[in-house]
């Protein structure tokens, strides 16, 4: 496993793709915390790019690796290792290799600039999306055989999560605006690990007040202790419930 680990990293490594998307945020960092007037307000400037990019990144690389590597699943198939043990080297070598130029593009110029609670759930929330994805990615390149279709599913899967689920909880909103849906609201939003990566990192900033009666229900929840845990938890959940789906298709796939 640590063979097949160690391979994967430094391919990754040697892509021209990562190199380019670790300096593209750690210029992207460097420049909105020198342009903003306050760390504070680069911070939330920051937090709109990350919940954008790090998420459709992790997602397409990883998609993209795992169609392109089929040739290499199939010879370490043939051998006598376990099909478990192959795809969780191919987890955790996507995982550690983009997680460590999201630490580098954005994590270092944070602690440099803002290293207070928010900057830290910050890179907290950055790295688990990076793995999230990539756990999303998997599942999706080993139960799509098409690589057209499958590039196509993950990207309709950003899309949701970036944008089309706010759209629809506004919906819901507006449509059932006479009922109290706010507590609602807290169970419905752990369904995106985009939108509660956002409030998480919201609430450490303490502009809670400026997301109204809504924000203050969040506040009491996620902002206490308990709350906290139990998001982080509901983020691991994200990520073990795909990896362990993806590694029970892949022991039955017939490659």
């Amino acid at each position: 496993m640590v063979k097949i680990f160690k391979y994967v990293i430094i391919d990754i490594l040697r892509n021209k793709i990562i190199l380019a998307y670790t300096v593209f945020l750690l210029v992207l960092s460097l420049s909105i915390f020198n342009l903003e007037d306050s760390s504070a307000k680069g911070i939330l400037s920051l937090l709109n790019i990350v919940l954008i990019i790090v998420p459709m990144v992790s997602i397409l690389f990883a998609t993209i690796y795992i169609y392109n590597s089929a040739e290499f699943l199939e010879l370490l198939v043939s051998q006598p290792l376990k099909r478990k043990t192959i795809w969780l080297s191919m987890f955790g070598g996507l995982a550690f290799s983009l997680v460590t130029a999201f630490l580098v593009g954005v994590g270092i110029p944070v602690l440099l600039y803002e290293a207070s609670s928010a900057g830290i759930m910050l890179i907290t929330s950055g790295v688990l999306l990076t793995v999230i994805f990539v756990a999303i990615a998997l599942l999706a390149g080993v139960k799509i055989r098409d690589k057209a279709r499958g590039i196509g599913t993950v990207i309709l899967l950003w899309l949701y999560f970036s944008l089309l689920f706010d759209g629809i909880v506004l919906f819901i909103l507006f449509q059932f605006a006479d009922y109290p849906l706010e507590k609602l609201m807290v169970g419905i939003t752990t369904l995106n690990p985009i939108g509660l990566s956002r409030i998480l990192v919201l609430l450490k900033m303490d502009i809670s007040a400026m997301m109204g009666y809504t924000g203050a229900i969040f506040k009491d929840f996620f902002g206490t202790t308990i709350g906290m845990i139990i998001s982080l938890l509901v983020l691991l959940l994200w990520i073990v419930l795909p990896g362990w789906l993806s590694v029970r298709k892949f022991n039955h796939k017939d490659l």
